[in-house]
């Protein structure tokens, strides 16, 4: 770590913590050569993901839309939030894992889909039809019926 004060790049650690947010880490270090103290912060660097819409349009990932569409599906359904966002942590940390920069809408649909299933049948349904964009009743029907059917 290159020292502010004469440039020097050797230093020491002298104090590590955690940062008040959990989300990095503070470092007091000091130069090797003036003796100085200076703070240095170490954060997890991620990559942006891109997600290509059906459209073959692109956009930055955002977890806000997939609670969101979560929230739509459990519309006058009992749901605890903290359930959504871990369904979202865990989305975003297996395309980061994968370490894919871009990933379709049908791939974050079909995981959305997976976790939901478990969750709460009904909502699974309703995020299936929108999701599948079904175009009439017997369609529909044929997503009920393998849904039983892997029941």
């Amino acid at each position: 770590m290159k020292c502010p004060f004469c440039g020097d790049q050797e230093s020491k650690v002298v104090d590590s913590r955690h940062s008040e947010d959990n989300q990095s880490i503070r470092r007091r270090r000091e130069c090797a050569r003036c003796q100085r103290r200076f703070t240095t912060y170490e954060i997890v660097e991620t990559l942006p993901i891109i997600v290509v819409k059906r459209n073959g349009s692109r956009q930055n990932f955002d977890r806000n839309k997939i609670i969101n569409s979560m929230m739509r599906a459990f519309d006058k359904r009992k749901v605890d939030v903290s359930d959504l966002e871990r369904i979202a942590t865990e989305i975003e940390q297996t395309i980061q894992n994968t370490l894919e920069r871009e990933i379709s809408t049908e791939k974050v649909g079909e995981m959305v889909m997976e976790r939901l299933k478990p969750l709460d049948e009904v909502a699974y349904i309703r995020f299936a039809s929108i999701y599948h964009r079904f175009q009439d009743a017997n369609s529909f029907m044929r997503e009920i019926s393998k849904f039983l059917e892997e029941k």
